[in-house]
C-alpha cells in the first residue's frame, strides 16, 4: 500500500512538471536607449478583395451605418486601436494605379479592373481625397505607395504635388477645384512596391536607376517634408539589399522588406484553421526566422551606413494561408486564430530588439485580407468582428513610443520539424523557444511587459528580475482560449478576447508569473 501511495505521488509530481516549465526574465530597467517607434505598429490596406469596399468604405449612400462613406464599427475600432501609420493603395495595386482616375465627382470616375486580385471591377469611389481625410480622422500618417512599375515620373510628381502644394500650381488648384482647400501632410511616399516582382519584374541595378530618377520629381512643398522609401527585398533576396545600398544610398530615407510566415508546401499555404500541433509550432519557428533574415539585411545596411540614418521598414508581414473555402478567389479572405495572435506578438517582440534600423513595420492587412485586424460582412445593415491579431496589437498600445529594454530571459526550447520539409530547400528542423518575451519603459514611467507562452500544454512559472526599479504594483491582460484553433467570427465574436490576468504576484521587489499554456500576456508595472 505505502508503494502504491508513493508511485501516485511520484506520478503526481512528474504531471506537474510536465505542466509547469521555469524560466527566468531579468530586466535591465535603468539601461533603455532605443525608442520603439509607434510606426512598428502601423497597418496596410490595399486594393483587394474587401479590404476596402466594404471593408473600409461603404460609401455615404450605403444602409450600413457609416461616417461619410466610411463604415462606422470599423472607424471606431480602428481609432481605438490608435493606429500609428497606413499604407495605400498596395501592394501589388500600387503599381496599377492611377491616381487620377480616383479624384473628381465619384459617379464621373472611370471604373478599372483589378487585375491582381480577381479581375474586379472597382468604381475607383474610394481615391486620394477618402484615403487621406480617413487618416486625417484616424489621426494617423498616411503612406502612399506611389506607382512606377506602370506610371510615368510625371505621374508622381504631379500626384506630390495635388497632395502637398499650399497654392500657385496647377495640382494645387485642382485639388481646390475638387472640394479640398489645404493641402494634405503626407510623410511617407513608397516609390514603387516589390519593383521584383508584381510591380514590374525588374533588375536591382534597374530599380535602382529608377528610383533616383523617380525621387528627384518628388519635390518637398510649403514645409512638407517627404520621407521617401525604396522598393526593398523579398525576404532572403540579400543581394537587393546590398544594390541599394550601393547605388541609392543616402537618396533614400528607408528600404522596405515584405515578409511572411506561411506553413504549406507544394502549392499550399496551409489552412487557417485546420491545422495540428505539428503546423503550429513550423509555423511560429517560421515566424521568428524574421529576426535572422533581419540581422542579415542589417549587416548589409551597416557596412554602408554605419551611422544608421537609412532606415528598414518591414511594410508587408504576417501570415498567409490558404483562402477560406467558400469566398471569391483572388480576395484572399482567410480566418484568424489564436496561432495568428502569437504570431503578431512574437513578430512585434522581434521588432522591438532592432528599432536601431527597424523604424516602420505594416502587418498585411487592416480588414477581410490575410491576417488582418477586422472581418466584416455586409448583410443585414453589415456585421463586424474583432480578430485575435487586433487583440494583441490593441494589448501592446502601450510600446508605441516606449523606450526599448534590453533583458535576459531563459526557458526551455524544442526542435520542431515537419519532415516533408525535408524534401524542399529549407531546414527539416528549427529551434522554438517556448517563451517570448519584450520589455519598455513608458512616459509615465512605468513598465509593459509582453510574454508568450507558445506551449500548447505546459504552463511556464516566471520568475522577472527587475535592476534598476523597485516595483509597487502589477497589473496585466492575458490572451488565451481552449484551442489554439479558436477564432471569432460574426456569431461568436467574443471566443478569443482578452481577459484581467491575475497570476502575477510581487514579492519583495520580485515578480512572478504563472503564464497557463497558449498564453499571450501584457503586464504594466508600477
Amino acid at each position: 500500500m505505502k508503494k502504491l501511495f508513493l508511485l501516485a505521488i511520484f506520478a503526481m509530481t512528474n504531471t506537474f512538471l510536465l505542466q509547469a516549465q521555469e524560466a527566468t526574465v531579468t530586466i535591465h530597467a535603468d539601461q533603455g536607449k532605443q525608442k520603439i517607434y509607434k510606426e512598428i505598429y502601423g497597418q496596410f490596406a490595399e486594393h483587394l478583395g474587401s479590404c476596402i469596399y466594404g471593408g473600409l468604405w461603404v460609401g455615404p449612400q450605403s444602409s450600413i451605418p457609416n461616417i461619410n462613406g466610411y463604415r462606422k464599427d470599423v472607424f471606431e475600432a480602428l481609432k481605438a486601436l490608435q493606429v500609428p501609420v497606413l499604407r495605400w493603395p498596395g501592394g501589388c495595386f500600387a503599381d496599377e494605379y492611377h491616381w487620377m482616375d480616383g479624384i473628381g465627382p465619384r459617379e464621373k470616375r472611370p471604373s478599372m479592373k483589378n487585375n491582381n486580385w480577381g479581375g474586379t471591377i472597382e468604381d475607383n469611389s474610394f481615391g486620394t481625397h477618402e484615403f487621406l481625410n480617413l487618416c486625417e480622422m484616424l489621426g494617423c500618417e498616411p503612406y502612399i505607395s506611389g506607382n512606377v512599375g506602370s506610371g510615368t515620373v510625371e505621374e508622381l510628381a504631379k500626384w506630390v504635388e495635388y497632395m502637398t502644394s499650399e497654392e500657385g500650381t496647377p495640382m494645387a488648384k485642382l485639388r481646390k477645384e475638387n472640394g479640398r482647400a489645404k493641402p494634405w501632410k503626407v510623410k511617407f511616399l513608397g516609390v514603387g512596391n516589390e519593383s521584383w516582382g508584381c510591380g514590374g519584374n525588374m533588375r536591382p541595378e534597374y530599380y535602382s536607376d529608377l528610383y533616383r530618377r523617380y525621387q528627384t520629381y518628388c519635390r518637398n512643398y510649403d514645409g512638407n517634408q517627404l520621407y521617401k522609401i525604396a522598393s526593398g527585398a523579398s525576404d532572403y533576396d540579400y543581394n537587393w539589399t546590398k544594390v541599394l545600398m550601393d547605388r541609392v544610398g543616402n537618396q533614400m530615407a528607408g528600404v522596405s522588406l515584405h515578409y511572411y510566415t506561411v506553413s504549406g508546401w507544394n502549392g499550399s499555404k496551409g489552412s487557417a484553421l485546420g491545422f495540428d500541433s505539428d503546423d503550429y509550432y513550423w509555423t511560429l519557428g517560421k515566424c521568428l526566422e524574421i529576426e535572422d533574415v533581419i540581422k542579415k539585411h542589417k549587416a548589409i545596411m551597416d557596412e554602408k551606413d554605419p551611422k544608421k540614418q537609412i532606415a528598414l521598414l518591414v511594410d508587408e508581414w504576417g501570415t498567409w494561408w490558404d483562402e477560406e473555402p467558400g469566398t471569391i478567389p483572388g480576395h484572399l479572405y482567410q480566418q484568424n486564430s489564436l496561432r495568428d495572435a502569437f504570431v503578431a506578438a512574437l513578430s512585434l517582440n522581434v521588432f522591438h530588439r532592432h528599432t536601431d534600423r527597424i523604424r516602420m513595420a505594416n502587418i498585411a492587412q487592416i480588414v477581410n485580407v490575410l491576417q488582418s485586424m477586422i472581418l466584416t460582412d455586409q448583410k443585414d445593415g453589415g456585421h463586424m468582428v474583432l480578430t485575435p491579431t487586433y487583440h494583441v496589437f490593441k494589448m501592446y498600445v502601450p510600446f508605441q513610443e516606449a523606450t526599448y529594454l534590453p533583458l535576459d530571459l531563459k526557458c526551455e526550447e524544442m526542435k520542431v520539424q515537419h519532415d516533408w520539409k525535408k524534401s524542399i530547400a529549407e531546414k527539416g528542423s528549427r529551434t522554438l523557444p517556448l517563451v517570448s518575451a519584450s520589455a519598455a519603459k513608458t512616459k509615465d514611467g512605468s513598465i509593459v511587459v509582453s510574454l508568450a507562452n507558445v506551449s500548447l500544454d505546459k504552463a511556464q512559472e516566471i520568475s522577472i528580475n527587475l535592476e534598476g526599479m523597485q516595483a509597487k504594483s502589477v497589473s496585466g491582460q492575458i490572451l488565451t482560449s481552449k484551442k489554439v484553433t479558436d477564432y471569432n467570427d460574426f456569431e461568436h465574436p467574443d471566443v478569443v478576447a482578452p481577459k484581467e490576468f491575475k497570476d502575477a504576484k510581487l514579492k519583495k521587489g520580485q515578480l512572478t508569473v504563472k503564464l497557463p499554456a497558449k498564453s499571450i500576456v501584457v503586464l504594466n508595472i508600477i
